[in-house]
């Protein structure tokens, strides 16, 4: 198996505005007998799913979605060679990826690269989808789409220095997410922070196991088959 997950660790990258992680040892072997660790973090922390919840009001929220819905072959576009800091994904720039497919499955799975940066500035200023593409890739069959930057959606600069408080629910003008309103306005799914795709062909089995968190979201434990195992077959 391939994991696609970050580590969850104090300190690490989250969304402007979202809690901080933070990973502190509460019992120690020398004084209690066991090792265990305090763990502070929002439900959006490292590699995780957004539930429809997340920024449709009366959405579903994670403990409603189907495990099945997030296990299955997935299309991998890879745009790595393509894009830089800020570049907007257009529909035509999919369209060139996606003329070889007869059919795009349920889950999509966009490569930027961008998960080399997830530790620096520069993961901010990461490639970004457009509504058109997203709307694309909607009507072709798509449900659930991963990313491998923070957002599907640019975060842009005035977001970015927010502060506490994203803003993805009732403070949120519309239009402010386009990416979010199509597929989470559709019931579908987002899972964010994926690393490693780059290991993966145009098309893999992949599963996105969360946290039985009940919320708008949760970390995710990201894995993909590598063809031919016996969990494929």
């Amino acid at each position: 198996m391939i994991d696609l997950s970050h580590s969850i660790r104090t300190g690490m990258t989250v969304y402007p505005g979202d809690p901080g992680v933070r990973c502190v040892q509460s019992l120690s072997l020398d004084a209690d007998g066991a090792e265990v660790m305090a763990v502070s973090l929002g439900s959006h922390s490292g590699t995780h799913i957004d539930a429809p919840s997340h920024s449709v009001e009366g959405g579903r929220s994670i403990d409603e979605v189907a495990l099945d819905e997030l296990v299955g072959d997935a299309l991998v576009l890879h745009l790595e060679d393509r894009v830089g800091p800020g570049t907007r994904i257009d529909a035509a720039m999919l369209e060139a990826e996606l003329e070889q497919f007869v059919a795009v499955p349920r889950i999509v799975l966009i490569h930027t690269g961008w998960d080399r940066h997830f530790d620096t500035d520069l993961a901010f200023d990461h490639p970004f989808l457009d509504r058109d593409a997203a709307q694309a890739l909607w009507h072709r069959g798509m449900r659930v789409l991963g990313v491998d930057t923070l957002s599907p959606d640019r975060t842009a600069a005035e977001v970015a220095g927010g502060g506490a408080g994203l803003g993805l629910g009732k403070e949120a003008a519309p239009g402010v997410f386009p990416v979010h309103d199509v597929v989470l306005g559709g019931d579908g799914l987002i899972v964010e922070n994926l690393r490693g795709l780059e290991q993966l062909g145009a098309l893999a089995r992949v599963g996105f196991f969360p946290l039985p968190l009940t919320g708008d979201g949760a970390p995710v434990r990201a894995v993909a088959w590598r063809p031919g195992s016996d969990l494929m077959r």
